[in-house]
Order: C-alpha cells, then structure tokens, then sequence
C-alpha cells in the first residue's frame, strides 16, 4: 500500500533553523536518506504553509520519501500528504481517519505512556512515537520516556515504533538496539553544518 516500510530517518522540519533555504535543507536530508519527512510549521501563515508543504510533497515524491503533515489534516488533504502526525491537543485519531480514509498513514504521539500507545495500535495506527528520550532543545520541558519503556513498547506493539526527543548521532543507536524503527531528528539534522552528511550517518543505523 505504501512505498516502503515506516523505518529510518524521520526528520522533522523547523521553522526557526529551516528559515533560510527551507527545500535546500529538506533536499539535503532526503538525499541523506531521509525516509520520512514531517512539515512542522506553527506559525499562523496559510499562504507560506500550503506552499513549503506542496513543494516539499513533490520533493518527497522524487526521493520516493513519505510527507507527513503534523497536526493539519485540511493541509494533508490539500498537497496529498501521505499522513498526518496527531498528537494529544490534535483532532481525535476517529475524526481523523474519517476525514483522510484508510489509506492515509496517521501517526500518534503517546510521550511516556504505553497504554496510549496500545489504544492507537488498537484504533488503527499506521505507527506510534514516544518521547522524549533525551532533553530536547525544540521541546525542553517535555515528559521523559526510558529506555525501559521502548523496550516494552517493542514487546507489546506490532506497529512500528518511532523514537523523538533529544536524539544525535551519539545517542541514537541505542534506541534502535531497543527496538525504535524510526528515529525523528529536528535539531541535531537541520543545525548540522553538513545536513546530508549528518542524514547519512542516521541513516545508516538503520541499515
């Protein structure tokens, strides 16, 4: 039904370290083999995210990648997203996928709680994230998730797993090694002096 398996990296764009070269830069973590790309933009301008977010749908289209549309199920349904990322403040995961239809992906945010995670799966899911695993320069007062709870998550889950919060290079093998099938990056991707190049080495844990 989809193009590939939810797996890999997953980056997350942002407003603020994106503002300059946004296609450049996204371009730059799909050729460093971003599977997954997430347009995140909060601001309240509909002309600027209707056209960051087409041509970012075309982008993806062209690195045969996934575009998810956080939060905005009016704006995936317009550029054709693949899927929209809900998290708790967001439109109900039903509302959603009456909206978008089952061939949508739909992903949700369960933070620290499995028992979240498990009623999403139940409901549908295509794929779950928890989160924060580390201290997140885009989110600093987020709830921390263990790496106990990944391990869990692993055992009791049978849609995929996406890990967010914190994560570098450094660190994010470890939540691979515990079960994470994606690894959403804002930060540690987009302030790279060398965003294919930090993409690469994401990308490769997977491998």
């Amino acid at each position: 039904m989809h193009k590939h398996p939810l797996r890999g990296l997953y980056a997350i764009t942002d407003e603020q370290l994106m503002a300059e070269c946004f296609l450049f830069k996204a371009e730059q973590a799909l050729l460093g083999g971003a599977r997954l790309i997430q347009y995140r933009d909060k601001s309240d301008d509909p002309q600027k995210r209707l056209s960051q977010a087409s041509a970012l749908k075309k982008l993806c289209e062209q690195y045969n990648a996934l575009l998810i549309i956080n939060d905005d199920i009016a704006l995936a349904r317009t550029v054709q997203a693949d899927g929209v990322h809900l998290g708790k403040d967001d439109v109900s995961f039903g509302h959603a996928r009456q909206q978008l239809g089952p061939e949508t992906l739909i992903g949700v945010s369960c933070y620290n709680q499995l028992s979240t995670a498990l009623e999403a799966e139940k409901a549908g899911a295509d794929y779950v994230a928890f989160g924060a695993f580390f201290t997140s320069p885009t989110k600093p007062k987020a709830q921390a998730a263990s790496l106990e709870l990944l391990k869990s998550a692993r055992q009791q889950l049978q849609v995929p797993i996406c890990a967010i919060g914190g994560i570098t290079t450094v660190n994010a093998q470890t939540l691979v090694e515990q079960g994470a099938d994606m690894t959403a990056i804002i930060t540690d991707l987009f302030s790279s002096d060398d965003i294919q190049a930090t993409a690469s080495q994401f990308s490769q844990l997977f491998s």
